[in-house]
């Protein structure tokens, strides 16, 4: 039996950009959407039940988000810097925020099959082998010392195995209307960003998709048709703008809503709301680097543009949140002084909070889970001062890595995410945002009545992603890892065997100078 789906299609277009009321028009059964230039978020709530299988979740959430900069920089602010409610970013790949329930690991969870082991095998079921570092969430997943809450990371680069998941899996429930059901899935391949949050209260799975603008940018056409006759789901549309209000924590929304098979034409509407993330406008950018060559000690740069430090209020401070996989990890006890000339040199104020992976000698090999994050205040330029760039530079370590045939391996490292964050009214009801997002790794770590503006990664750079060349053994040559193995092994037999030898001559020669001795004594 297929469960009622709730469906909620928003577009948002920029206000500068031209809309005719021919470009939606709505019929008895769908909704006909022509050549419409806009961001555009698909929202789907289904009723379903986690709990089989030998685990329970009391609350999941992944949140996905593409490595492209120029649609990460499109979703965060329009044409002049127009403030949209899908500004907040992660850093590009998929986080996985998991707080268990107290049955994952009940009479139902066998050996092989338990829940922290049936986590993993369902995330790489439904998002294909990419998930490689995901074992067992207690031992992959990362945790705080004061929350119950599981994170794990993979740099997924694509939706490709999620899409062929549900085409396979999904689509095939309702043969009626599978052909559509792989059309839409497909455009997965070209979002921006995808959530999923699922909660034991509501028993309810949210998928939220998030385009900044339609796939080949040529503008939506598409039908969007109401549910079947006889079920209880729901197809709701809003064609809506956004645009800054007097209280700067609010977004006020307009624009056209409708319920497909059930309104006759789409009402007007206007609306507003606190949100806690907001976008700073187009020239507020960041980009990153490293420093050649890397070695094994990287250092990233992150180059903020004057636009970008302009602090919203002055009750913000400018922060950078950190997803470093496993083969790139930070010192927190050096990244953690209040040695103020080291802070100064790197323009850094103060760590604030690391989690994860942290030890400093442990190849990546040894090491079960997936890296960490670290959260760090950032150092602005004096007031005195207006520098084109403003450069702040973090100290970073590489792990060991296996041997390769050319002494050399490639690593990625995600973009960071940059954003003021900043005091708001305690008046600011911030929880009745209908776009908000939760679950992001970073927001949770500051106080409930903080608003965020982001820094958007600067577009041109292409990937939000760089990539490292890290030196490691060679296998083949004279120099190679079986080479070195072996000549560890004769060293230490070696020097093993002198100390033996030392010790021995040692001991003859006690033994000689107290038989002396003795001879003397006796004469």
């Amino acid at each position: 039996m297929i469960p009622p789906v709730h469906r909620r299609t928003t577009y948002l277009q920029d206000p500068s950009t031209p809309f005719d009321p021919s470009q939606a028009r709505l019929l008895p059964q769908r909704l006909e959407i022509r050549d419409l230039h806009s961001a555009k978020q698909e929202r789907l709530t289904v009723p379903v039940e986690l709990g089989s299988g030998g685990w329970d979740a009391e609350r999941l959430s992944l949140r996905w988000a593409s490595g492209d900069a120029a649609a990460a920089a499109a979703a965060g602010a329009g044409a002049g810097g127009a403030v949209t409610p899908f500004a907040s970013r992660v850093s590009g790949g998929l986080h996985v925020f998991l707080r268990p329930g107290r049955g994952d690991t009940g009479a139902e969870a066998t050996e092989g099959n338990r829940g922290s082991e049936v986590v993993c095998r369902v995330l790489k079921k439904v998002f294909g082998s990419e998930v490689a570092k995901c074992l067992d969430y207690e031992k992959s997943f990362t945790r705080s010392d004061t929350s119950s809450e599981y994170q794990f990371y993979s740099p997924l680069a694509s939706l490709e195995g999620l899409v062929d998941f549900v085409r396979e899996k999904v689509c095939v429930l309702d043969t009626a209307r599978e052909d559509r059901c792989r059309r839409q899935v497909r455009e997965l391949l070209a979002a921006d960003s995808l959530d999923l949050a699922y909660d034991s209260d509501s028993r309810n799975l949210v998928v939220s998709a998030f385009w900044a603008d339609a796939p080949g940018g040529e503008g939506w056409t598409e039908d969007l048709h109401a549910p079947a006759a006889g079920s209880k789901g729901k197809m709701e549309v809003g064609l809506l703008g956004a645009e800054r209000t007097a209280d700067p924590e609010e977004i006020k929304m307009g624009g056209l809503l409708g319920v497909v098979g059930e309104d006759e034409k789409l009402k007007p509407t206007l609306f507003s709301f606190a949100s806690r993330h907001h976008a700073l406008p187009r020239d507020a950018t960041f980009s990153v680097g490293f420093s050649l060559p890397t070695g094994l000690h990287p250092t990233m740069a992150i180059s903020l543009s004057p636009a970008a430090l302009q602090p919203p209020d002055a009750t913000c401070a400018l922060h950078t949140y950190l997803t470093l996989p496993s083969y790139l990890f930070g010192d927190k006890y050096q990244l953690g002084t209040e040695d103020p000339l080291f802070l100064d040199s790197h323009h850094l104020v103060k760590l604030l909070s690391v989690t994860g992976e942290t030890d400093l000698e442990a190849p990546d090999w040894s090491v079960s889970q997936w890296g960490s994050n670290w959260l760090l205040e950032l150092a602005t330029p004096p007031e005195e001062q207006s520098p084109e760039e403003w450069n702040v530079t973090i100290p970073l370590h590489l792990r060991y890595l296996a041997p390769s045939e050319s002494g050399y391996r490639s690593v990625e490292v995600p973009w960071p995410v940059v954003f003021w964050a900043c005091a708001a009214s305690e008046e600011a009801k911030m929880h009745f945002n209908p776009f908000d997002r939760v679950d992001l790794g970073w927001e949770g770590l500051f106080a409930p009545q903080t608003i965020f503006y982001q820094v958007n990664p600067a577009a041109e750079q292409g990937r939000l992603v760089e990539e490292i060349s890290v030196p490691v053994l060679k296998e083949t040559g004279f120099f190679n890892s079986r080479t070195i193995e072996l000549g560890t092994v004769f060293a230490i037999v070696l020097g093993s065997l002198w100390v033996l030898w030392k010790l021995g001559a040692v001991m003859r020669t006690s033994g000689t100078r107290r038989s002396v001795e003795s001879q003397k004594k006796s004469q």
